[in-house]
């Protein structure tokens, strides 16, 4: 039996860390995993690892040639909501310049694409969302990610493009924080926190993405998926929840709303997904938010 060849942009980030300890599990799987730099995964056996800027057209061509991959799993993106209101030309170059290149070097190869998006790509006025509905950002991020999935929807390549929600999880040598994270230590500092309490989404667990883009990559199955956790909450709720669990102090936390903070980019107010197209297609199934607080707390260990 061949092995199916899969090759990850972005490998050193939260997801492409968690697709690649998910790959090297299943044998029908060839693993590549590909970032800009060294690679900062823990371990290096069960898969190649290549140097690979995917805003570079040469170097791109030049790996996808030699490795010929049947999937590439593009999740290499800046996704720094307020530094892409802020970088606008870095933002668009690594979120759509680099799609661009891509397509071109799938179209060649005839390689099935999975690109990674966001629910950022909806304005919030009517969530939770599901496929078909119609996007309309309102942040410069959430622009670069609907102008990548245009242009790959308008090329005659065999794509996925895979839209998740607020994901969180921990990984090696991390270079952001998550929600669950940023609770645990700053309750354990005794630092009083403000979180907001109009804002919902359905927070996706990275182990649980990961599956998603696996199950999406397994099958070849085309079109638009949306991937996330299955809980419709907001910030304050994830963080009392986080709360409870560590046992630490609920009172430090006080509710407040979007419009006390002042931040570069605007956040769409009520996003998530409805699940039910990836439950019928792909068979994928969540963890719920407690689930996905436990299994965090058992990897901070």
């Amino acid at each position: 039996m061949k092995q199916k060849k899969i090759l990850i942009t972005g490998s050193n980030g939260l997801l492409g860390q968690k697709l690649i300890e998910l790959l090297v599990t299943e044998a029908a799987i060839l693993a590549f995993a590909s970032a800009k730099g060294d690679n900062r995964l823990p371990f290096h056996e069960g898969y190649h690892y290549v140097e690979m800027d995917v805003t570079d057209a040469r170097k791109v061509e030049e790996v996808v040639a030699e490795i010929r991959p049947d999937v590439i799993i593009h999740t290499a993106a800046m996704t720094n909501v307020d530094q892409c209101e802020l970088e606008k030309e870095a933002c668009w170059r690594l979120n759509v310049t680099a799609v661009g290149i891509l397509i071109e070097v799938c179209r060649k190869h005839d390689v099935f694409l999975q690109h990674l998006s966001t629910d950022f790509v909806f304005d919030g006025k009517s969530g939770p969302y599901v496929e078909e509905d119609v996007p309309n950002p309102i942040s410069f991020y959430g622009w670069s990610k609907y102008a990548a999935e245009k242009a790959i929807i308008s090329s005659d390549i065999r794509f996925a493009i895979t839209r998740t929600v607020l994901v969180y999880g921990i990984a090696h040598d991390m270079s952001r924080s998550n929600i669950i994270l940023w609770v645990k230590k700053s309750l354990e500092e005794g630092k009083l926190i403000k979180v907001v309490t109009d804002q919902y989404r359905t927070p996706t667990l990275a182990e649980d993405l990961a599956t998603g883009c696996y199950l999406i990559a397994l099958k070849e199955a085309e079109g638009i998926f949306h991937i996330s956790g299955k809980d419709f909450l907001t910030p304050y709720d994830m963080a009392v929840m986080a709360a409870r669990h560590f046992n630490l102090d609920q009172s430090l936390i006080s509710p407040t709303d979007a419009s006390a903070f002042t931040q570069p980019a605007r956040r769409p107010p009520r996003t998530g997904f409805d699940l039910t197209k990836a439950r019928t297609i792909l068979g994928y199934e969540p963890h719920s938010f407690q689930e996905g607080i436990e299994l965090v707390a058992r990897q901070i260990g």
